[in-house]
């Protein structure tokens, strides 16, 4: 079968359209025919493997798993003899470890889900990683509370698209902070407010909120601090920071200080898997959740993808078509 195979570390260059042997599966796993994916952060993190930590789990001086892509969407087209609940021909999504930028993907049977019946696979791929940590983030981590005032920092990203629409199904009113070119994206989303970033600073504009979901890592922890209400709550989620520790010294910085403040400064722990695919499937055929798509590529053009997503804001999810015949895709 046809993949995108990594067996070095760096840019988005060492990203190449291969063939490789297609997944046997266990008898506790489905096989499914991708029919897309969707690029997210974590999938920058494993082609550059950066932060250095981060290389503790996916290899030392390579990646141990040479096929990238976490989110995917596609048809069942064999199951072990322990499965249940799919048959041959289901339409289904999921969040795996690695493997999803591939004509095929093994994929256990707890992380997999039935598609939502009004989504199209190119729309249900971009749905597991993000929206996953868009609802948990805010539920989870700041369980976020009916008419409270929320604030999105990265509003119109990946995970901030969902997190804007989640933030309204809460019932909490949101501020989605965004670039001018972005600010109508995540008002049709939902937000009840927009703060440009390339013209306002939310942290000294004097306005207080009682949770603040961070997805870029663009402030220190006392400048959130002053955004925030006497008990408001800061969920960190991922972002930017330095070439070893990543995000993690921010959020270990975090911990420390949390239990001497009024204020909560916290990450969470996410929860991949069935059940977390299911609440989101019934948020989305409910039409309270709706995918936001920046654009499309081919399976084979996957390197120019990732780079998109490094070098370009992108304005909602990035998504990986894989064709029938993915030797004459692109």
């Amino acid at each position: 079968m046809k993949a995108i195979v990594q067996h070095a570390y760096g840019s988005a260059d060492v990203l190449h359209f291969e063939d490789v042997a297609q997944p046997v599966i266990t008898d506790d796993e489905v096989l499914i025919r991708v029919r897309a994916a969707s690029v997210n952060h974590a999938d920058w993190v494993y082609t550059t493997g950066r932060p250095l930590i981060a290389r503790l789990a996916f290899g030392l001086r390579e990646p141990r798993e040479m096929v990238r892509g976490k989110d995917v969407a596609g048809v069942v087209t064999a199951v072990g003899t322990n499965i249940t609940r799919f048959r041959l021909g289901d339409e289904v999504f999921a969040e795996i470890d690695a493997g999803g930028f591939a004509e095929y993907a093994a994929v256990p049977e707890e992380m997999l889900a039935h598609k939502p019946a009004n989504l199209s696979f190119e729309q249900a791929a971009t749905v597991p990683l993000s929206a996953r940590t868009a609802l948990q983030g805010l539920r989870d981590g700041g369980r976020v509370q009916r008419g409270q005032k929320i604030l999105i920092n990265g509003a119109s990203g990946g995970v901030g698209t969902f997190a804007v629409q989640l933030g309204k199904v809460l019932g909490a009113e949101v501020t989605a902070v965004c670039s001018t070119r972005n600010a109508e994206l995540v008002r049709t989303l939902g937000a009840d407010h927009v703060v440009d970033y390339t013209g306002e600073d939310f942290t000294t504009s004097g306005k207080r909120y009682d949770v603040i979901l961070d997805l870029i890592g663009n402030h220190s922890l006392s400048e959130f601090r002053r955004a925030l209400s006497r008990s408001g709550t800061l969920v960190l989620s991922s972002g930017a920071g330095g070439r070893v520790l990543g995000p993690m010294g921010r959020i270990l910085r975090a911990f420390t200080l949390s239990p001497f403040i009024s204020q909560n400064l916290r990450t969470f722990t996410a929860g991949r898997g069935r059940v977390a695919l299911d609440e989101l499937r019934t948020l989305i055929e409910a039409g309270a959740v709706t995918p936001a798509i920046d654009r499309t590529y081919p399976l084979r053009e996957t390197a120019e993808a990732l780079r998109h997503f490094a070098e370009v804001h992108a304005r909602g999810k990035i998504v990986i078509t894989v064709p029938e015949d993915s030797s004459l895709a692109g």
